[in-house]
């Protein structure tokens, strides 16, 4: 059968939910037999034995010169050695790293839940060795088989910082959960940094994206286009496949969707990279403003100040106005306050909905504890609340506390206007 037909078999097995995919574990051979072995040799793949057991492992190896979409691997090399040259912080830096210091990891399991019942059953990651990219995968193939696939991986791994994609949440947890199972047969699990691009990828582009899944970073931010690749929600009705029949092309193909997810990875992270060190000339005002952002929320002040006001040059796409009350907010950090309240008032004059009322809020403040003004303290204070009753009335939603202090403000400073 073709593959493309399988294909569409394996997605009818989705749909009837009486389908039983319950794998029965044989006992251990006492005769090792790897069913199809010259296939898989021919594919590139070797078996790793231990004792009567044995997994699967298969390397490839790509030149730096390659491209994958927007980016060759050698930009990543580019990448690693400008983050060297920087003086602030960032939860991704790597400086201080050689590029062999990252490793970019990725599993496929037989259920997208977590906890003792789901499997891992294929290992990806890739490196870089000398003028190449190694990409190796440790695939399990029998669901009893799990301490050579354990102990073949943990014995090739020696580097510093995983990256993966959603890995903290799922990827490595998985991991350490069926360590815990075998950990007495196989070595410990190394300590790692870990760089989870999936979290980069929400802060960068939410709101330009239908959604973050890598797929679609892919295709829409990263230039790459897969051809003929398998679903990964198919990959477990696959492998359970596998397993029954050991026909080889179905779980193949799982193995290059894990691979292109892996090469992703670094391209991923080598983009990302660039954004955040001003590196990627296609780079679009609504990104810088993301970027921007995010040095602020991680105290960065004067490179987010910088970013901040590039970004603004020029700029009128609709989040002009929340990137410029985040640069007021930096501003006010470094007590610069007339570049604050310049903001403040361009925010007021042109904004509208809860920047607006931010903006008048921090210009009441403004007029009465920098300038003593407290007139014109409450009239901004008043500009606040009328902005917010046409929020209220146009949504029909209430906000009682923001409702209570903005009065609160005004009592306040009507008193005071009255006791000059």
């Amino acid at each position: 059968m073709k593959i493309k037909n399988k294909l569409k078999v394996y997605e009818s097995y989705l749909n009837n939910e009486s389908k039983d995919l319950t794998v029965q574990v044989s006992p251990p051979v006492k005769q090792l037999e790897i069913p199809n072995l010259e296939q898989w040799q021919m594919r590139g793949v070797q078996p790793y034995i231990l004792g009567d057991e044995y997994c699967l492992v298969k390397e490839r190896r790509y030149p730096l010169l390659e491209k994958r979409g927007m980016y060759s691997f050698q930009d990543y090399i580019r990448a690693i050695e400008a983050w060297q040259h920087t003086d602030f912080q960032h939860p991704l830096s790597a400086k201080g790293y050689k590029p062999t210091d990252l490793f970019f990891f990725d599993t496929e399991t037989t259920g997208l839940g977590g906890g003792v019942g789901n499997t891992i059953f294929l290992i990806g990651y890739a490196y870089v060795e000398g003028e190449e990219v190694v990409v190796r995968q440790h695939l399990l193939p029998e669901p009893g088989f799990e301490i050579p696939l354990y102990d073949s991986f943990l014995r090739s791994v020696d580097y510093t910082t995983l990256v993966t994609y959603n890995g903290k949440a799922f990827d490595w947890p998985q991991v350490k959960t069926r360590h815990t199972l075998i950990r007495e047969h196989v070595p410990k699990l190394p300590a790692f940094g870990h760089f989870d691009l999936l979290h980069a990828a929400r802060r960068l582009w939410k709101n330009e994206l239908e959604s973050v899944k890598l797929s679609i970073v892919e295709e829409e931010i990263l230039g790459i286009e897969r051809t003929d690749d398998v679903p990964g929600y198919l990959a477990p009705i696959i492998y359970f496949d596998f397993i029954e029949t050991k026909h080889l092309d179905g779980i193949v193909k799982v193995m290059e969707h894990n691979e292109d997810d892996i090469l992703s990875l670094l391209i991923l992270y080598t983009h990302i990279s660039f954004q955040l060190l001003g590196l990627d000339q296609q780079q679009s005002k609504s990104e810088m403003l993301s970027v921007g952002h995010w040095y602020s929320s991680i105290n960065e002040t004067n490179k987010a100040i910088q970013i901040l006001e590039d970004a603004l040059e020029n700029h009128d796409g609709k989040d002009k106005w929340k990137g410029m009350l985040e640069l007021s907010y930096q501003y006010k950090k470094l007590k610069k306050i007339d570049q604050a309240f310049a903001c403040w008032q361009q925010i007021i004059e042109k904004g509208m909905g809860k920047i607006k009322i931010e903006a008048c809020i921090e210009a009441a403040k403004y007029f009465e504890h920098h300038e003593k003004n407290y007139l014109l303290a409450l009239n901004s204070a008043k500009q606040a609340f009328t902005e917010f009753k046409k929020i209220e009335q146009m949504t029909g939603i209430s906000i009682p506390k923001q409702e209570a202090e903005i009065k609160k403000r005004l009592l306040r400073l009507e008193k005071k206007v009255d006791d000059c």
